[in-house]
């Protein structure tokens, strides 16, 4: 089963980051990115630009409203998720769990209901 893992930050992670926590952040994601390589179960990961950003809604008459994101008036935001596939949504948390940012913000696990065309 195919799993998105979405890895929240704020501002208080930010704040740690700059603190010495980039360090064991780094050693994290290095090491289960080897390990759901070595296991097949990555499909693939990335981090989220808060630069090239946008928010994007439509009005009733389908006009395209944007504003610049991708703060969606919340102190948390997306900064990059894991697509996995694992035997289980209990492995696919056990992974989520081992993520820094979770001492900080959600780290978010969803199953994708279509699969790969």
């Amino acid at each position: 089963m195919r799993y998105q893992i979405l890895i929240y930050n704020n501002p208080a992670f930010d704040d740690a980051l700059e603190n010495g926590l980039r360090d064991e952040l780094d050693a994290t994601h290095g090491a289960v990115i080897r390990e759901l390589q070595a296991s097949g179960e990555l499909i693939e990961t990335n981090e989220l630009s808060t630069e090239a950003a946008v928010v994007v809604r439509t009005d009733s008459h389908k006009r395209v409203h944007t504003t610049d994101g991708p703060f969606i008036e919340a102190k948390e935001w997306v900064g990059g998720f894991y697509l996995v596939d694992c035997a289980s949504i209990d492995r696919a948390v056990e992974i989520a769990g081992r993520f820094v940012e979770a001492r900080f913000s959600p780290v978010e696990v969803r199953q994708l209901v279509h699969e790969p065309s």
